[in-house]
């Protein structure tokens, strides 16, 4: 055998390197994969494991402070000074109520009387205003009741006398024709010379006539009957002078009645009535 020819390498080593390189791979492999699912939050088959809720703590109760004798007799004092506030309250409220009621009944009795006086003004019937006027006020002032609605079914206005004074005025300033002669000689002779204070009024018939008629004008219908009833011929305007006497009688009456109703003496209205009894 020559010495020039290559000796080959044994095949039992070659093989051996290879496998240990394999194993060496795979070594570094399983490592790598170990690492990533240690570092990377992965995990092979088990589940995390449950959180457990912590449990509930109770809340520190605080200890019943003990109550005594005196503690008691405080509270209940205390609670019966709250009780008598309430119905000191409930008093007042009940008070309050019934000034207010009676304030409302004095206004509706006022309004009444209110609306009988304007329907006799204008010459109108009283309508409901009649009964109401005897339910309210017939046994506080039944006279003043009567006049008024007799005033209302002969209704005598303020225009009606006085264009009834304009058609007896010519025949007011003489003597009336029946009168006599001696009644008329002393009328004349007194109205030749008159005797009065500065100040006072004249008494002559024109002038009293005029004054008649100017207080007339004004509504003063008593101070103007006055008048009427002092000229020389008085016993002409008779008629005149009843209607302006029932005119008077007739506001009297219902001044009467709103005095009545300011000072609470007309009755409830009848539903007022009904709920008193009710109560």
């Amino acid at each position: 055998m020559s010495s020039d020819t290559p000796i080959p390498p044994p095949r039992g080593n070659t093989l051996s390197v290879a496998l240990i390189a394999a194993l060496v791979a795979f070594l570094v492999g399983l490592a790598a994969m170990a690492a990533i699912f240690h570092y990377g939050g992965w995990s092979l088959g088990s589940t995390p494991a449950p959180v457990q809720p912590a449990p509930v703590q109770p809340a520190p109760t605080a200890p019943v402070a003990a109550t005594d004798v005196a503690t008691l007799a405080s509270r209940e004092q205390l609670l019966a000074a709250r009780l008598d506030t309430l119905e000191a309250r409930l008093r007042n409220t009940d008070a309050d109520a019934r000034t207010a009621a009676s304030h409302a009944g004095r206004a509706e009795a006022m309004m009444l009387v209110f609306a009988a006086r304007r329907a006799i003004e204008r010459g109108q019937p009283l309508g409901f205003v009649d009964g109401e006027l005897r339910a309210r006020f017939g046994s506080a002032e039944p006279d003043a009741v009567a006049s008024v609605v007799r005033a209302a079914g002969e209704p005598v206005t303020l225009e009606d006398l006085r264009q009834a004074l304009e058609q007896i005025a010519p025949r007011l300033s003489t003597v009336t024709p029946g009168a006599g002669w001696w009644a008329a000689i002393r009328r004349e002779a007194s109205n030749l010379i008159i005797i009065r204070k500065e100040t006072a009024p004249s008494p002559h018939p024109r002038e009293r006539l005029n004054r008649a008629k100017r207080l007339l004008g004004q509504g003063h219908v008593e101070a103007s009957l006055a008048e009427i009833a002092r000229l020389p011929g008085a016993q002409g305007a008779e008629s005149w002078m009843a209607a302006a006497g029932r005119y008077v009688e007739t506001r009297r009456a219902l001044d009467t009645l709103e005095a009545a109703a300011i000072g609470g003496k007309a009755m409830p209205a009848a539903g007022a009535r009904q709920g008193d009894q009710d109560q």
